[in-house]
């Protein structure tokens, strides 16, 4: 059993035993934090998607399906659409990668999948990126749209990055895909932005 393995069953052993999910502190970082000032690290989110009737948690994915290929998903997204498109027009220099743009469509896309999905106002809708800074902006469109029962997933999908060592820069550290949660690169054209609409 791996490390990441026992570190999740005993958190979920013991939010079982508290009877209730526990939602994460606010994050430290301004940038992660939201108007509806609800946060869940992923093992949390987990718990919640788990333990909760399929429909009343939703867990959404707002990263580009480009990036989604080539880092990884997990089957327990249910809604991807992202917040920014890469946009192959332009290369950024300093981080050596493209640029992206604000999806225009962001909003009306999302109240569509949400309405597909049959989510209401009251639906628990948990945003999820690469490490927090786009899901906790769309939390906040989401809010200002009505929808107050939006949680940021802090550490996102990939987590941070090792600060030393031999993975040093490398996002190792927490996040979905290092916690020991259900991942891979298999993607479903049903939830995929672009393939549903």
């Amino acid at each position: 059993m791996t490390s990441h393995t026992r570190n999740f069953l005993t958190t979920l052993f013991a939010l079982l035993i508290a009877g209730s999910v526990v939602a994460a502190d606010p994050p430290e970082k301004e940038a992660l934090r939201t108007k509806a000032g609800l946060y869940v690290t992923p093992h949390e989110a987990y718990l919640q998607l788990s333990t909760n009737p399929p429909g009343d948690v939703l867990l959404i994915d707002v990263r580009d399906p480009v990036e989604i290929a080539v880092t990884g998903y997990t089957k327990m997204v249910d809604i991807n659409v992202p917040l920014k498109l890469i946009d192959f027009a332009h290369w950024d220099e300093e981080s050596q990668s493209y640029g992206s743009v604000e999806n225009p469509h962001f909003a009306e896309d999302m109240q569509k999948r949400l309405q597909a999905l049959g989510a209401d106002q009251d639906t628990t809708l948990i945003f999820m990126c690469r490490s927090g800074g786009r899901a906790a902006a769309a939390v906040d469109i989401v809010y200002d749209l009505g929808y107050r029962n939006s949680y940021n997933m802090v550490q996102g999908f990939e987590g941070g990055t090792a600060k030393s060592g031999p993975q040093a820069g490398a996002r190792v550290v927490d996040g979905w895909k290092n916690s020991g949660l259900p991942w891979g690169w298999e993607l479903e054209p049903d939830v995929m932005h672009g393939l549903r609409e």
